[in-house]
């Protein structure tokens, strides 16, 4: 018998030998991993699965196994969702999908006015495959035997059409009245584009610029109209799942905190609103903001700067 021959008789007996039996995940970690996957929650299968791959090395296929079987039927979950979620928005009606926030409270103001009042705010927006509206109202107001100190008004529509995952195109109409700042009625009409820098669970950060034309008409009669550039950043950070800080740089927000800034070559307006949501249950929340508005080139015998401290309690709707 050759040498070759012998070779192959014995790969043929090692074939025929029993084979070990092939270690199988043991039925406590199998009903674990099962109990975090009925969950649905994907962080839960995640981490029970990395602890059953610690403590059982030999049976990382088994469970690679399961945890790509998890991974498809959440896929396929999250595909069906999507599509009856895009369904029902290309069905909605001009006045559905709307969704907003309610906001009362009150506020303490210094600068061309110094005292405490009332304040109350709306916003509503609603999302669709590419467009977004926004409209956003407030109100601060005071009256103290039988004169008004403090009334100052806001009203703003936002509409903006997605053109890319990160860029956006934006409109803004804008009307505010504050006759301790001088200012009878001022408008402002701006478009441009929009990059979102950061977009995550945790942080997001947007910027945003374009030109604006501003009509300005003062308590004392006459008005003033400009070209103007608007300058705009978002920023909202989820300090926890109760906690929230706002510091947007946004033309368009109260939501806890915004900030604009249009600039002309007459007269520079800058608005800065640093928030901080405090969750009391799904629905309702502790707002505190403090706002800063800065305005150059004021009408004569008003400031620069106001600032306003606001409490308010926030339903979502």
């Amino acid at each position: 018998m050759t040498a070759r021959s012998r070779l192959q008789l014995i790969a043929i007996a090692a074939l025929t030998l029993p084979q070990p039996a092939r270690a199988e995940l043991p039925e406590p970690v199998r009903a674990m991993i099962d109990a975090a996957i009925a969950t649905g929650d994907e962080g839960k299968v995640r981490t029970v699965t990395e602890l059953a791959r610690t403590t059982n090395p030999a049976e990382q296929e088994e469970i690679d196994a399961i945890v790509a079987r998890f991974e498809t039927a959440v896929a396929a979950r999250k595909a069906v969702e999507a599509e009856a979620r895009e369904r029902k928005i290309r069905a909605a009606g001009v006045f559905d999908n709307w969704s907003g926030s309610g906001e009362f409270g009150a506020f303490r103001a210094t600068g061309n006015s110094s005292n405490t009042g009332i304040t109350a705010g709306l916003t509503v927006d609603r999302e669709g495959i590419d467009w977004r509206h926004k409209l956003t109202g407030r109100v601060d107001y005071q009256r103290a035997n039988g004169v008004t100190t403090r009334e100052q008004f806001l009203a703003r529509y936002e509409p903006n059409i997605s053109i890319s995952d990160n860029f956006y195109v934006y409109a803004l109409a804008q009307y505010e009245r504050d006759r301790f700042q001088g200012l009878s009625a001022r408008y402002a009409v701006s478009g441009g584009i929009g990059y979102q820098a950061i977009k995550n669970e945790k942080v997001q950060l947007s910027l945003k610029t374009g030109p604006a034309y501003r009509i300005t008409q003062f308590i004392g009669g006459g008005s003033d109209n400009r070209i103007a550039g608007l300058i705009g950043l978002d920023f909202d950070w989820t300090i926890s799942e109760r906690l929230k800080l706002t510091q947007d740089t946004n033309a368009v927000a109260e939501t806890g905190g915004s900030a604009v800034a249009i600039i002309d070559s007459r007269n520079t307006t800058l608005q800065l609103i640093t928030g901080l949501d405090a969750s009391i249950n799904s629905s309702l929340t502790a707002r505190f903001s403090y706002a800063i508005d800065y305005d150059s080139n004021p009408p004569p015998g008003a400031v620069h700067t106001d600032t306003f401290s606001r409490v308010t309690l926030v339903y979502d709707f």
